[in-house]
Formats: structure tokens, C-alpha cells, sequence
């Protein structure tokens, strides 16, 4: 494949989706799993600031896994890339035991300097996009044999990263960003390590929405815990200058 890169500059990220570790085909549907393995990739480009444009993919699979799972797999991918304008570009086949999924997506900048890891400073304040906890608490569901709420089973199944959110902190002068899929501890874990500051997180500022206190209350298990270190949600959480006025959905 040939990409244009306007920028001149690209940015690029690579991830695995192996069956049994990061899916399972009797609790996912392959169309689910397609939109996942796209949007682990392009929430990533998003962290930085860029838009993602292409989507290398490499598949290995049993040799008698259905055609139709392929198929629908791939129909995933490409719904996925449609909400940024990207577009699966090439890639690989193989046999395996399993089904692995190595996905590399590649964004443009479009002139804005990069948000890195590494740019957080003393005083910023810190913000997240997007949904916290809800593809963990799906997952505490689907661990106990359940499919229900539905909400946070589909939560995890397909994740709704906020794209647009990428660019537009990028924009409003964030310092560091990260897309949240370890767990919001553990990511802005990497921010503080990278910036060599501490990040302060107040428990009183989250808000826990009734979906994550009924399957806490189910599962015996402190809500807020899906919040601070349930990942698979990709939101995005940045660093920005106090000063910053925010919109209302960061």
C-alpha cells in the first residue's frame, strides 16, 4: 500500500488480539471482535493528537474456522475505520491453533504537534473523554456466566472510543495524553513515569454511573475499582494547562 502523509510525518501503533486472552468467540460475535481490533489501534493514534488513515491487518486462524467469520470479522474492521475516515490498506494471512490478530494503524498529525506521554507538567489538571469502567464491568458479568445489563456486556464486546476528542485536546493545548485500555491508574501510571511527575486522582470526581453500582452490588466488587483499573474502554485521558477551559464532555 502507498498512504499519503500529507504531515510528513506519521503516526503509527501495533497491536495483538489473541482468542482466549483478549476475546473469546462464545461471548463475541466476529463482527464485534473486527470493530475492537480497529478500535484498539485507532484509539491509539487518537492519543497522540492524529487521525488515523490506514489499518494494516494480519490474521491467523484454524484451518477450519468458517468463512463467514472471516467475513464478518473483516465487515468489523472496515464499520470501524468508516468513523474516521480510515481504511484497511493490506496485511497477512496464516494457520494457527487459534485466532491472533496483529492490527498496525497509521494516522496523520495534520499539522499539530504531537501529544506525547511525556509532556505533562506540574499544576495540569487532569481529564478524561469518553467511558470508564464499563468494558470491565461487562467482563465481570461475562465471568460469571451472565449477559446481562446488556449495556456493559456490549461495553466490552465493542468499545466507543471518542476519536474526535484526540484531535480537539490536541488543539485546546494538552500537554500528555493517553488512551485509557490497561486501566485509568495504570495508564496515567505510564503519563507520570514518562513526564516524571505524580498525578493526584480524587475519588469524589468520578462520577459512577448506575450501570457500574448494579453489576458492583451482583459481583460483590467496589465500582469504583472498574473505574480506576478496568481497561477496554479506550477513553482518552489528558494532561492540560489549568487554565484550559474544557468542554463539557471532557
Amino acid at each position: 500500500a502507498l498512504i499519503a502523509c500529507p504531515d510528513g510525518r506519521v503516526v503509527a501503533t501495533t497491536d495483538f488480539m489473541i482468542e482466549g486472552r483478549h476475546f473469546r468467540r462464545s461471548w463475541s460475535e466476529p463482527y464485534d471482535i473486527g470493530r475492537k481490533a480497529a478500535a484498539r489501534n485507532l484509539a491509539d493514534v487518537a492519543a497522540m493528537g492524529g487521525r488515523a488513515t490506514a489499518l494494516l491487518v494480519a490474521l491467523a486462524a484454524p484451518a477450519e474456522l468458517e468463512l463467514a467469520w472471516a467475513l464478518a470479522f473483516a465487515d468489523g474492521l472496515r464499520e470501524e475505520c468508516q468513523l474516521v475516515g480510515a481504511s484497511v490498506v493490506g496485511g497477512d494471512t496464516s494457520s494457527a491453533d487459534s485466532i491472533v490478530v496483529a492490527v498496525t494503524a497509521l494516522g496523520d498529525l495534520e499539522g499539530r504537534a504531537p501529544v506525547t506521554r511525556s509532556g505533562a507538567q506540574v499544576g495540569d489538571v487532569v481529564a478524561v473523554c469518553g467511558r470508564l469502567g464499563w468494558a470491565a464491568a461487562g467482563l465481570a458479568v461475562l465471568g460469571r456466566g451472565f449477559r446481562a445489563p446488556r449495556v456493559v456486556v456490549e461495553a466490552h464486546r465493542r468499545p466507543q472510543p471518542p476519536y474526535d476528542a484526540g484531535p480537539e485536546a490536541a488543539l485546546l493545548g494538552a500537554h500528555a495524553m493517553v488512551d485509557v485500555s490497561d486501566g485509568l491508574v495504570a495508564d496515567l501510571g505510564h503519563v507520570a513515569r514518562a513526564s516524571s511527575v505524580r498525578i493526584d486522582l480524587d475519588r469524589d470526581a468520578f462520577e459512577l454511573a448506575q450501570p457500574l453500582l448494579d453489576v458492583g452490588a451482583a459481583v460483590g466488587a467496589d465500582p469504583l475499582s472498574f473505574v480506576l483499573t478496568g481497561g477496554d474502554d479506550h477513553a482518552l485521558a489528558a494532561c492540560f494547562p489549568v487554565d484550559v477551559e474544557l468542554p463539557e464532555h471532557w
